[in-house]
């Protein structure tokens, strides 16, 4: 745990979250600003920055995070199509340094992105 991240102050209940699912290596829980009717972000509980450094620490615990968010979506509702997203560094918006996944669903989605 890092004590000045937003997210792993999330993960030890210090901030309060809608958390929807939990596994053993992650949480799930309602974006704040969501960009679509449903949108949720799946982080794992130990801090690591971003994805590629998820995937180079513990495959066990990338698997984890991307069997949640699909159970997450399939309790959404989203069986008909959503997107999993991870925002890698700041050139790609990333603004919380804890790897975290988006599940955005409930909405047909064009592309490029508008």
């Amino acid at each position: 745990m890092s004590t000045d991240c937003l997210f792993c102050s999330v993960v030890a209940g210090d901030i309060p979250a809608d958390v929807i699912a939990e596994s053993e290596h992650s949480v799930a829980f309602r974006d704040i600003s969501p960009q679509a009717p449903t949108h949720v972000l799946v982080i794992p509980r130990r801090h690591v920055p971003d994805a590629a450094s998820l995937a180079a620490a513990d495959a066990a615990e990338t698997a984890d995070l991307l069997t949640l968010a699909a159970s997450v979506a399939d309790a959404e509702g989203l069986g008909d199509g959503y997107r999993l997203v991870f925002n890698t560094g700041e050139r790609a918006q990333q603004t919380v340094f804890h790897a975290h996944l988006h599940v955005l669903g409930g909405r047909d989605f064009t592309w490029p992105p508008g």
